[in-house]
């Protein structure tokens, strides 16, 4: 059980960089767009590869985000049911929802969708807009956010099994440090500090 666990950690580290790198995307994402509505405002210029690059983003933040999410016990639940449950009673759901539900549907989608980037490597596929995108790039990063959920959802599953073996402390008592939003502030902020110097 320790090799698992030491699996685990890397695992979690794997996914903390790929979703904290992520972020960025979020702020890449804003210019674009707020650049996009300026340039169609004052010059009355659009471009389909502009407003397509927007939800290419969208896209890589929500597929590249969901991993993290999971790892930080910030994914949807069903209160109502898992508040009343003990630790122990929440970690057996957990385990239940990951073997029954989760992997199995992270392999289902990664069994459709390799095919579907392989055609459109394949072809090179394009955006049928005028002015539009390559669209592999958008599709590749279907594979790759859910082989990334499926690492996290085994990792969480290592977690769920070493608590109710006593190994370790609640996985899904985590600490509550600053958000998302607020880490990617303070990542600016220092950013700006050290220019500054």
């Amino acid at each position: 059980m320790t090799l698992l666990l030491k699996l685990s950690q890397l695992i979690d580290r794997l996914i903390e960089r790929v979703g904290k790198g992520a972020f960025w995307l979020v702020l890449v994402m804003t210019v674009v767009s707020s650049s996009n509505a300026v340039v169609r405002f004052i010059f009355n210029y659009s471009s389909n590869g502009l407003l397509e690059i927007q939800w290419y983003l969208f896209a890589a933040v929500f597929l590249l985000c969901s991993p993290y999410t999971l790892q930080r016990n910030e994914h949807v639940r069903i209160d109502v049911l898992s508040g009343k449950l003990s630790p122990r009673g929440l970690a057996v759901i957990d385990i239940i929802g990951t073997l029954f539900f989760l992997l199995p549907m992270v392999v289902l989608v990664l069994w459709l969708s390799i095919p579907l980037v392989a055609d459109s490597m394949k072809i090179n596929e394009m955006s049928a807009n005028a002015g539009g995108l390559l669209r592999w790039p958008v599709k590749i990063l279907l594979p790759i956010g859910f082989a990334l959920l499926a690492l996290q959802g085994v990792s969480e599953l290592i977690k769920r099994i070493a608590f109710l073996a006593g190994l370790i402390e609640d996985p899904n008592n985590k600490e509550k440090g600053p958000t998302p939003e607020e880490e990617l502030a303070a990542a600016i902020a220092a950013t700006k500090a050290k220019e500054a110097k």
